[in-house]
């Protein structure tokens, strides 16, 4: 792991703190409160969904492929301590693209602000289509292209520097087409805005995406 993944890690709290508390904490809980069975998180990151999922699940599996992030997922989980239902709670380092679980192993699957940063979205997307289990989910909290032409040159534009700064995140991928190429049905999903967000990043897209 370069030094600046090291440093990216160390610092990703701190850098979104403020547009989590302008609304996209809430956002997630809101989403993740549709969560239910068997939940897989793909790229948990540093943790911050760990608080935010509702009591009654199965089990909760969470991957993360940095060791950077992974330590600070772990460190994260030891301060939220053991849920209080009593699930098991699993932190696995593997990539999106490449999942270690048995076809329809898991009931929902959850993806907040991380198939932006995927190296092989059709593959990741695709991985999760094949463990979820029949009549499962993919929740989402996504930023995406802007419907918008005007923003979206200005993704394209940005694109460079800002995949360069970001560690590899992806400011212009238009997600729901990529969901509906992998099979998924996107009609769930709703438009918002990332308030608080930077500005190549604030088109969102939120809800859930089913295998069709």
């Amino acid at each position: 792991m370069s030094l600046y993944g090291r440093v990216f890690a160390a610092l990703y709290d701190r850098s979104v703190a403020s547009a989590e508390d302008r609304g996209m904490r809430e956002r997630r809980r809101t989403v993740l409160a549709d969560a239910h069975g068997r939940v897989l998180e793909l790229g948990a990151g540093t943790g911050l969904n760990l608080p935010l999922y509702p009591a009654g699940l199965d089990t909760l599996t969470l991957t993360e492929p940095e060791e950077p992030m992974l330590r600070r997922l772990r460190d994260r989980a030891a301060e939220v301590g053991p849920p209080a239902d009593g699930r098991p709670l699993d932190i696995v380092r593997a990539p999106a693209e490449r999942l270690p679980f048995d076809d329809a192993s898991f009931d929902t699957v959850v993806s907040t602000l991380t198939l932006c940063t995927v190296d092989d979205l059709p593959a990741a997307l695709a991985e999760t289509r094949r463990v979820l289990a029949p009549g499962g989910r993919l929740l989402l909290v996504e930023h995406v292209r802007s419907p918008d032409e005007r923003t979206a040159r200005w993704q394209d534009r940005l694109h460079g520097p800002w995949k360069a700064f970001a560690h590899g995140c992806h400011a212009n991928l238009d997600t729901p087409a990529a969901l509906r190429s992998a099979g998924f049905d996107a009609s769930g999903l709703r438009d918002e805005v990332w308030v608080g967000g930077p500005f190549p990043v604030r088109p969102l897209v939120v809800g859930a995406a089913s295998p069709s």
